[in-house]
């Protein structure tokens, strides 16, 4: 019944047509090499008799020893010979099917699509995510609406403990940045104007140019950046970190509105301290203007707040102040709603933060634009 007997590795038994390989003894590393060699010089007639590989016999085995015998099946496949396994343990079986997952052949990768395919996509993609973002501001201004109509029947729900917490975070602790930045900037506009205006002999018509400027473009434009940039990541943040931590389902459990608690509150603060910091911005910006006239223009500082006094109107700082709180606004609604839609991984916060940023400027800079159109209309 014995076709042939291999010492010192395995067996091979011939039975009805059906071949048995039976590896017997330890299958392991260092164990392999007269294996391997007797291996090598292994074959079965060309038929297709089926093969049986018994691992009966079979002592220990690693994952060196597994790779032996898938490759002795894999031949044995390839000669047209049906290979099944028996008496496979645990371990065995373990091992033999991480050998076999390692030479499966890995997915083509696919396609690369053409650059205006990508184009197109990334298109599309910001269309969409810009209407999703129009619907997500849409629903959150109707609730403020709701709750804004709600306070007339129910003050209660006015939290002003929430509301002046935040505008101490918003507001207070961001003066010495916004006076540093505008009384920077105002420094530089002041230089440069005196600068331009010598060759004239005007230096004097600085002042002119200084304030207006200053009281109705560049205080509140910078104050809503820096606010964009410094509360509004802070808002993202916050109400990502709510949503991850699953805060906000947590609030909606106990009966109580979310937007009522978390987002309102910000929402007044931040309202009412971007005014408030225009207001900071543009005297700082002045201050560093008269400083700069005096030492670098020949300029007296009583000389330039007499200028500035009689020939600055005050329409100009209204027309300036009156920009601060949309701009409050639309902060705020861009930085509660980028953070909303924050999903359960750190990467998506810093993401829908960087976002909300990007957003608050852009929409800032075109909020103000648009209220330079109107004025000139107004003006026509």
């Amino acid at each position: 019944m014995v076709a042939e007997v291999i010492n010192n590795g395995f067996y091979l038994d011939e039975a009805e047509g059906v071949f048995r390989f039976r590896p017997f003894g330890s299958w392991i590393i260092r164990n392999l090499d007269e294996v391997e060699r007797q291996l090598g010089g292994f074959a079965l007639p060309r038929s297709d008799a089926p093969v049986v590989m018994d691992l009966s016999d079979l002592e220990r085995i690693d994952l060196a020893g597994a790779w032996l015998i898938h490759r002795a099946a894999r031949q044995l496949s390839a000669d047209d010979h049906p290979v099944s396994y028996e008496s496979v343990g645990r371990a065995a079986g373990i091992l033999l099917t991480e050998v076999a997952d390692a030479e499966r052949p890995l997915h083509q990768p696919p396609p690369v699509p053409s650059k205006a395919r990508t184009l197109i996509e990334d298109v599309g993609k910001s269309v969409l995510g810009s209407l999703g973002d129009m619907r997500a501001l849409t629903a959150l201004i109707g609730s403020l609406i709701t709750i804004g109509a709600g306070l007339f029947r129910r003050p209660s729900i006015f939290r002003p403990t929430a509301v002046l917490y935040h505008l101490e975070q918003t507001g207070v602790r961001a003066i010495p940045i916004v006076a540093l930045i505008t009384f920077v900037i105002g420094a530089i506009v002041s230089q440069q104007a005196i600068y331009q205006l010598r060759d004239f002999g005007a230096e004097q018509l600085a002042v002119e140019f200084v304030g207006i400027v200053i009281l109705r473009e560049l205080g509140v434009l910078l104050t809503a950046i820096m606010v964009a940039g410094r509360s509004g990541s802070a808002f993202t943040a916050e109400v990502g970190a709510m949503k991850m931590r699953e805060e906000i389902d947590a609030v909606r459990t106990l009966a109580l509105d979310p937007i009522e608690v978390i987002i309102a509150p910000r929402l007044t603060a931040l309202v009412i301290a971007v005014p408030l910091l225009t207001f900071i911005g543009n005297m700082s910006a002045l201050t560093a203007a008269a400083i700069v006239a005096f030492f670098y223009g020949g300029v007296p500082i009583d000389l330039f707040i007499e200028r500035l006094r009689d020939t600055v109107e005050m329409v100009n700082f209204t027309r300036g102040i009156v920009k601060a709180p949309f701009m409050a606004v639309i902060i705020g609604m861009v930085a509660v709603v980028e953070g909303l839609q924050v999903t359960g991984s750190t990467e998506s916060l810093g993401q829908r933060t960087t976002s909300s940023v990007v957003k608050s400027i852009f929409l800032v800079i075109v909020i103000d634009g648009l209220f330079v159109l109107y004025y000139a209309v107004v003006d026509g």
